[in-house]
């Protein structure tokens, strides 16, 4: 009966740490599941607030645009930091449309007004290369 129960046991507890370790990927989407690279949106507008939250931080533009973008460790990574995105600045961000229609899209590239640009997007989803050029910006 140990040696049973030892195995019922161990059973159990590998069973829980799979499940626990595959949490992350069901809580984290693939690209496609929600944006649509063939749908490219390229526009400037004015920021009006910025979520900076994991798994992914929201910049939300003027009339109601809403932009996915990197974690804020990556986005930190790369240079960006909230404190850079303050509400009223002048953004100019490149990404794809949700494929609902909605006005939510995942942000590929953000730039300012002196220039200065950063990658928003994550990488390891599915997005379109962070290097390729869209179709429709050619």
């Amino acid at each position: 009966m140990n040696g049973m129960l030892r195995r019922m046991l161990t059973t159990v507890v590998v069973g829980l740490g799979v499940v626990l370790a595959a949490a992350p990927l069901w809580a984290h989407h693939a690209f496609s599941a929600e944006f649509d690279a063939e749908k490219h949106l390229k526009f400037t507008g004015t920021l009006v607030k910025m979520e900076w939250t994991n798994p992914h931080t929201w910049l939300h533009i003027e009339e109601e645009w809403a932009v996915e973008a990197g974690t804020p460790s990556a986005l930190l990574r790369r240079g960006l930091s909230k404190s850079n995105l303050p509400p009223g600045i002048e953004v100019a961000v490149d990404g794809y449309q949700a494929k609902d229609g909605s006005q939510r899209m995942n942000g590929r590239d953000l730039k300012f007004a002196d220039g200065r640009s950063f990658l928003l997007g994550s990488s390891g989803t599915g997005a379109p290369s962070e290097t390729a050029t869209p179709a429709s910006a050619k």
